[in-house]
C-alpha cells in the first residue's frame, strides 16, 4: 500500500513540475509582461486564450506561429510582436501546449 502512495505522489510531484516549469518558461521569455492568468492586462488572459481555441485541432501549430512572429486581430486591435531569437522552439511549444491546457 505505501508503495502504491509513492508512486501516486511521485507522478504528481512530476506533473506539478513540468506546470510549473512551463509558467517559469513565460516568466523567462517575458510573456508575463503582457499576459496574466486571469485577466486581460495589455493582452489577453491566458485563461481567454485557452478558452478561445479549446477544441481547435490545428490551435497547437497556429500559436506557435503567432508567438514566434507575432500576430494581430485575434483580440482586439493590439499586436502581439514576435518573440525574440533567444527563445526556442522547444520553449515556444511547451509554453502553448502549457496554455491550451488550462481550464
Amino acid at each position: 500500500m505505501k508503495v502504491h502512495h509513492l508512486v501516486a505522489l511521485s507522478v504528481a510531484l512530476l506533473f506539478a513540475g513540468n506546470a510549473l516549469a512551463d509558467e517559469a518558461l513565460l516568466k523567462k521569455s517575458n510573456c508575463t509582461t503582457c499576459h496574466n492568468m486571469e485577466k486581460k492586462t495589455v493582452g489577453p488572459s491566458l485563461k481567454a486564450i485557452a478558452a478561445k481555441y479549446s477544441g481547435d485541432a490545428t490551435a497547437q501549430a497556429k500559436l506557435e506561429a503567432k508567438v514566434r512572429s507575432g500576430g494581430k486581430g485575434s483580440f482586439g486591435t493590439m499586436d502581439m510582436p514576435k518573440t525574440g531569437p533567444n527563445v526556442s522552439d522547444a520553449d515556444i511549444k511547451a509554453m502553448v501546449s502549457w496554455i491550451l491546457a488550462i481550464k
